[in-house]
């Protein structure tokens, strides 16, 4: 009989003793490696004989070259694509893409425009399927975060209070999928016509600590950790309405002042300096902005490793 594939689409799919298993093999795999070089294999190597095919819809810096490196600390490689660069991107069905690459690539991970097109790919395909972006959510990225909180926590997130502030996107949304799993208090404070989707919120889970706030100051007040996020993201439209609807939302020093005296900042990357984020809270000494995208590295390579039946 053959397994069950071990799709990793989203995180709210996900029960909360997987999800802390993932953490803690991130946070495993990471010290083990302390002091090697970047392309040095992990001993146990669980994706020796094993390819990666990695495709982009859109650009990418951290999670083209994170997967990259991911795949080959686990002993494997991988195969990157443009969507421009395949019959994808040409009109050939997302099905039949799905079908060809699974006779020829151990796993797939899609950094897409459309989260319908992820679904619609893992159905169609006889190997893992990894959500590397997509317009509905970033489960990925929110491993890496709360790895990057732990860590400087020296504990588990459990109880702790993080404050996001700006668009209820997709970073936003996979964050509100763990909130209760990993029982920590989520406070968003976000623009009136950008709030994060009800069927997000819905999806957070019963007892679910998650307030919703138009006030960034409310938010932010004795928080342990302030995310922020680009305000215009890769297919926005609506440049200039955005623009002045979050100027209110910018993380400033005056704003960081108000969270707890120890902590700290997260921004996915890439930011807009001087528009959601201020170079003094970028660059300034609570910022774990580089910690969390090395940390990518590790939380993919927990995923890869489970996907592969190497974790639980």
């Amino acid at each position: 009989m053959t397994a069950k594939l071990r799709h990793f689409i989203d995180l709210w799919r996900l029960d909360a003793a997987t999800i802390r298993a993932l953490l803690d093999e991130a946070a495993r795999r990471k010290a083990a490696r302390a002091g090697w070089s970047q392309g040095r294999s992990d001993p146990d190597a669980p994706a020796a004989g094993r390819t990666l095919a990695m495709i982009f819809e859109k650009n990418s810096t951290r999670t083209r070259f994170s997967f990259d490196a991911a795949m080959r600390q686990l002993g494997g490689q991988s195969i990157i694509a443009s969507a421009g660069d395949m019959q994808l991107g040409r009109g050939e069905p997302v099905e039949d893409t799905a079908r060809v690459l699974s006779r020829m690539v151990d796993a797939v991970m899609i950094r897409a425009k459309r989260h319908d097109d992820v679904e619609l790919f893992a159905q169609a395909a006889s190997v893992p399927v990894i959500n590397g972006l997509t317009d509905r959510s970033h489960p990925c990225q929110i491993l890496a975060d709360i790895m990057t909180i732990e860590a400087h926590r020296r504990a588990p997130i459990a109880g702790a209070t993080l404050a996001w502030v700006g668009d209820g996107n997709n970073v936003c949304a996979s964050l509100v999928h763990v909130a209760a799993k990993l029982d920590f208090t989520l406070k968003i404070a976000c623009p009136v016509d950008y709030h994060p989707d009800l069927m997000d919120l819905s999806r957070a889970g019963e007892g679910a600590r998650v307030e919703i706030t138009h006030d960034a100051r409310a938010a932010v007040e004795g928080a342990d950790c302030v995310l922020t996020d680009t305000w215009v993201s890769m297919g926005d439209v609506d440049h200039d309405e955005r623009i002045q609807a979050f100027e209110p939302f910018q993380v400033n020093e005056a704003l960081m002042r108000l969270a707890h005296r120890d902590a700290i900042f997260l921004h996915c990357l890439p930011a807009h300096r001087g528009e959601e984020v201020t170079d003094g809270v970028l660059d300034g000494p609570q910022s774990r902005v580089l910690d969390e995208a090395e940390n990518r590295i590790h939380a993919q390579k927990a995923v890869l490793a489970w996907c592969f039946g190497g974790v639980i």
